[in-house]
């Protein structure tokens, strides 16, 4: 069944020249192969394993296919059918099965080792000289002639040469080295047979002579190196040449200098001066004169080996290489001495501009200033005399004196760190315009800077804003000019140039600016130049543009938190009445931190901790400056606003839970406030909608807050109860009437809540009388539950009840309501006679509505009732103190008209007798 699976994969693999399942089908070939020897033979036809073998290898070897698998798909291809073909052998198999099994096996096992799965190969390469044993033992068994034995025999041992070099090739591969060496001197005591396989074996050694060498396995390539070149000798016929014989010493001599110089220093130098007898070349030289400066030989020595490389022509570059080692290995005398002869040698060379910037890079590093100042002067006049330099060389020279200024400048030798500039300048021509040399003049404007000559530093800054105005540090130094003068309101241009620059940082072509972290770092620095300067206007300005293009988290709360301070000390010293102007900008301020604390983090941004500790820090600063600026409600209610919105960044304790519990129930609060002196309907509605929103966000925390701890005397719940029915009245809610019933779940509810929540039912454009009549019910229950009675607040409760009850001027009443009314009136009457505190004017008015209602009785004919009402009227007469003798004169003489005891009068009379007050 397996072998039936493989032969379906083989079948569509060689039917299609190119399909996209083509590694996928190599890979499963490759995979199941192994397990084809645990099939019986007898279940397996061996001419469909055989077709379906040579198929597979056809197909893998093809030109065609070229370009659809890769050496290693070719290699398990090759592994397939190799396998396959093997489940086919006889024991005693043709001659011709033979040499096709030894051709496979021997390129199986080379597709590995080319694969470098040199453990793949190996098993093939053992099966292919197996096979050529066979192949040997049946050409020598039909085999009569000596002729025809030695032809058989050189047959066989050329196959058998290239499977021993496979093996030491896969050897190599594996690090075994023995085996290798033991394979390397089979195939080179065949060389004498087989003459024309010297070079391929020579080149072989030398291969392995450099992968041991990259290894740093010196033994072992030293080992394999003298091998290549022994056998390059063999026969000069068929060598390799002299010029790969040099090639391979002096890769020799390379080995033995760096395993142990000092030991091998004399085969090191035997090797190259085989190698120059072989074929002289500059390479050897050059090697030589570094083995006798690793060596510590002398100068002399080493003379005497520079004068035998000057003896040949040799390159510019070669003699600077030369150069640079002498000097990198400290022969200072001999080096200069070399730099003066090549001087003189290529003096009409174009390139000789190559060796003076050597020797003035090599001054230096010696720091033999003088002496390079003279060069390079020197370099200078022959600039103007027609002695250019080529415009690489003189690129060189640039970096060269810039990178001295620059170091004498972070030493703070702004003087010298100008006279480097100033050669470099000496290479410009006056109207030039150059990228670079704007770099150049800002440079010399920063060390102008240093040593107080400001007009100097202007004329440098005026030629970089020539050469490259758009510049963002062309932009800084204009500004670093504008803030030393005092010039805030071109500081301020400068900044705000820079602050544009910082945000399209992706188009600068300056490599420095493409992360934008230059850029913000240079408005960072800004900010610093102008505190240090005084200049809170620009620095408020660069520290706007920082906080908003920095991508680094620190660095954006760190200007947010200057920024901040310093607006607020501005707005500080203004007078109270002009503080309020700097408010927006501070909510602003505020609202970016909170936006920059709410973006995801990136790794390496910031902590959760530190992002704790910057919230902790701008929530404070938006409570206090709510605090402070409360002649501003709707500024106050965004800062406490933000500041509950910040203290969502840290932990959630208790006492964050209580700030932010108080900041929005103070935002509900403001926005109540707010909402009561609105002028347009819509503001109204918006203030209203907010505050529920904020009562329902503090309900939640709140809520939770409870569960921390005792707050049975905190009011919150009343507060939150008192905001929401305001709010939900006020916007015709229908929720109302049941939010009132959460009023009686309060844990402790008292007459001033019930009161509240009366008076808001009532106030416009809320109009709930029937909620307004149940809280005053429920209040004047209270009040008469308690042990000392408040007349004051008891008047009013009752006043309200009354006038909600019977609203002045009606007539038409509801005996029932009347009836209602009466309780009110007898309660009074009854706290009246009790209490010395209740208000006179109260009782009067008590005394004129029961008057007349009784009045308003008579004129719809209820004269008994009527008389009823003026009677309780009468009765708060007694009561009213020092109003009451003129209300008693009134009465007496409307009786002394109209008859004491009369009764039974008319209309008139009856209204002359109770005359309406």
């Amino acid at each position: 069944l397996l072998f039936v699976f493989l032969s379906v994969l083989i079948q569509e693999l060689v039917k299609k020249d190119t399909s996209s399942n083509v590694p996928e089908i190599i890979d499963k070939l490759f995979s199941e192969i192994e397990n084809v020897d645990n099939e019986t033979g007898n279940e397996i036809q061996e001419v469909q394993i055989e077709e379906s073998a040579v198929n597979l290898w056809n197909w893998a070897v093809t030109n065609r296919v070229g370009s659809v698998i890769n050496d290693e798909q070719r290699a398990k291809l090759r592994h397939v059918s190799c396998r396959l073909a093997c489940l086919c052998e006889s024991s005693d198999p043709p001659e011709e099965i033979v040499r096709r099994q030894i051709l496979m096996t021997m390129k199986t096992g080379k597709g590995w080792v080319d694969a470098g799965r040199a453990a793949l190969a190996d098993g093939f390469l053992v099966i292919a000289i197996n096979s050529l044993e066979k192949l040997y033992a049946q050409l020598m068994k039909r085999s009569s002639d000596e002729a025809d034995i030695q032809v058989h025999k050189a047959d066989v041992e050329k196959d058998l040469f290239k499977v021993l070099s496979y093996q030491a090739e896969s050897a190599v591969i594996q690090g075994y080295f023995q085996k290798a060496v033991t394979c390397l001197q089979r195939c080179k005591d065949m060389l004498t047979r087989l003459p024309k396989q010297t070079c391929y074996l020579s080149i072989l050694c030398y291969n392995f002579g450099v992968e041991t060498y990259e290894q740093k396995r010196y033994e072992q390539s030293s080992f394999w190196l003298s091998q290549s070149y022994e056998i390059g000798k063999m026969d000069k016929k068929y060598s390799t040449g002299q010029e790969m014989q040099a090639k391979v010493l002096r890769l020799l001599a390379t080995v033995y200098l760096e395993w142990d110089c000092k030991q091998y220093q004399d085969k090191a130098l035997r090797a190259l001066t085989l190698a120059n007898e072989e074929n002289m070349h500059p390479a050897g030289f050059y090697l030589k004169i570094k083995i006798l400066l690793k060596s510590e030989a002398s100068d002399e020595d080493i003379k005497t080996a520079i004068a035998e490389l000057l003896h040949h022509e040799v390159s510019l570059d070669f003699c600077l290489n030369t150069a640079k080692l002498l000097l990198e290995y400290e022969r200072e005398l001999v080096g200069f001495d070399f730099l003066k002869f090549i001087s003189e040698r290529f003096e009409s060379s174009p390139d000789l501009g190559k060796i003076v910037l050597l020797h003035i890079k090599f001054l230096l590093q010696r720091l033999k200033e003088p002496l390079a100042k003279q060069k390079i002067e020197g370099i200078i006049a022959g600039h103007y005399t027609g002695k250019q330099l080529s415009p690489e060389t003189l690129n060189q020279l640039h970096i060269i004196l810039w990178d001295r200024a620059a170091k004498s400048y972070e030493a703070k030798s702004y003087s010298e760190a100008l006279q480097w500039y100033n050669y470099s300048l000496s290479f410009y021509s006056p109207w030039q315009i150059d990228q670079n040399l704007a770099k150049l003049q800002r440079n010399m404007a920063s060390c102008y800077f240093h040593l107080m000559q400001l007009e100097k530093a202007k004329e440098a800054v005026r030629e970089a804003e020539r050469c490259d105005p758009s510049s963002i540090f062309t932009q800084f130094s204009v500004y670093k000019v504008a803030v030393l003068e005092g010039n805030t309101e071109k500081a301020v241009e400068a900044v705000v140039a820079i602050g544009k620059l910082a945000a399209n940082h992706t188009q600068l072509e300056d490599k420095l600016l493409a992360d934008g972290s230059a850029a913000t770092n240079l408005l960072s620095l800004a900010a610093q130049i102008a505190l240090e300067n005084e200049q809170q206007v620009v620095a408020i300005k660069a520290l706007e543009y920082l906080y908003q293009h920095s991508q680094d988290c620190q660095q954006v709360f760190t200007a947010l938190k200057c920024v901040i301070r310093l607006v607020l000390s501005k707005v500080m010293a203004e007078p109270k009445e002009n503080r309020n102007n700097g408010m927006d900008t501070l909510v602003a301020y505020l609202t970016s931190a909170h936006q920059r604390l709410a973006e995801p983090f990136t790794e390496g941004s910031m902590t959760l901790d530190m992002r704790s500790n910057e919230a902790h820090w701008f929530r404070k600063i938006a409570w206090n400056l709510a605090v402070q600026f409360e002649n501003c409600p709707g500024t106050m209610r965004d800062f406490f606003v933000l500041s509950f919105k910040l203290s969502q960044f840290c932990p959630s304790d208790k006492a964050v839970l209580i700030a932010q519990k108080t900041c929005l129930l103070l935002a509900a609060a403001i926005d109540l406030e707010m909402g009561r002196c609105s002028l347009t309907l819509t503001e109204q509605i918006e203030l209203l909608s907010q505050a529920l929103q904020h009562i329902q966000a503090c309900r939640e925390i709140w809520n939770a807050l409870k569960l921390t701890g005792d707050f049975s005397r905190d009011p919150t719940d009343t507060l939150l109860l008192l905001y929401e029915f305001e709010a939900r009245a006020k916007l015709s809610d229908p929720e109302v009437d049941n939010l009132l019933e959460s009023v009686w779940e309060l844990p402790q509810i008292d007459t001033k809540t019930l009161e509240t929540i009366a008076a808001l039912a009532m106030e416009s454009p809320a109009h709930y009388p029937s909620v307004c009549k149940r809280a005053l019910k429920s209040a004047l229950i209270l009040h008469r539950k308690q042990e000392a009675i408040d007349a004051v607040r008891i008047s009013k409760c009752l006043h309200s009840l009354i006038h909600l009850s019977l609203p002045t001027g009606v007539i038409d009443t509801d005996a029932c309501v009347l009836e209602e009314v009466w309780g009110y009136f007898e309660d009074a009457l009854s706290i009246v006679g009790t209490t010395g505190d209740y208000p006179e004017v109260e009782t009067l008015w008590l005394m004129t509505r029961a008057w007349n209602t009784g009045i308003f009785q008579y004129t719809v004919g209820k004269y008994k009732e009527a008389e009823h009402w003026c009677g309780l009227g009468m009765r708060f007469l007694n009561h009213l103190g020092s109003l009451k003798s003129s209300y008693e004169s009134q009465v007496s003489v409307s009786r002394r008209q109209t008859g004491e005891n009369g009764r039974g009068g008319g209309a008139d009379r009856y209204g002359h007798w109770f005359p309406s007050w």
